[in-house]
């Protein structure tokens, strides 16, 4: 290959290194309103939803029980002991309840968990009003912390009459390290 050509053939390669950067910088940023976009569809994540969650008020319906079911994971990865401290609760539409779940690290490291929440069916997550979670935020804890989560819901009494019974899942994932 002559100078001339090695020249050219580095000349191309540089622009389409550039584009291929312009390109992955410009995906980045539309991230953020996909993630938006998502967060509208699922009902997930949107602080304004948050805000109307937490002064949510109905009226309690007595006549109707709801079987909320909780359950907990940690994937592979990470040392988590993390469970819910009922497995199951019975529910009025209306009403402000509270479930409690136990998490522990079991590194010898500190570390910054996340909990991601999962509602089922997806077509009751939007009657499903959380007031107060450990998911809002992350959660720092310390070598072989222990402690308890609280999430505080109620269940819109608007819930469709054909579900009795929701699903209220979290995932503990590992954040950044704090030490």
């Amino acid at each position: 290959m002559s100078d001339l050509e090695q020249k050219k053939a580095n000349r191309s390669l540089t622009r389409q290194l550039w584009i291929f950067a312009a390109g992955s910088f410009a995906f980045g940023f539309a991230l953020v309103p996909l993630y938006d976009v998502i967060c509208d569809v699922t009902g997930y994540g949107d602080r304004t939803k948050l805000v109307e969650a937490s002064s949510f008020t109905a009226e309690e319906d007595k006549n109707r029980t709801i079987t909320i079911e909780l359950l907990s994971d940690s994937p592979q990865v990470g040392d988590w002991e993390f469970r819910p401290e009922q497995g199951s609760l019975q529910v009025h539409p209306g009403r402000l309840y509270e479930a409690k779940f136990y998490a522990r690290n079991m590194r010898t490291q500190a570390v910054v968990a996340q909990a991601i929440p999962s509602i089922a069916p997806l077509q009751a997550t939007k009657y499903f009003h959380k007031t107060e979670c450990f998911c809002f935020t992350p959660q720092p804890f310390d070598a072989q912390q222990e402690r308890e989560l609280t999430v505080r819901f109620i269940v819109d009494p608007k819930l469709p009459q054909n579900i009795d019974r929701l699903t209220l899942s979290y995932v503990m994932y590992d954040g950044k390290s704090t030490s």
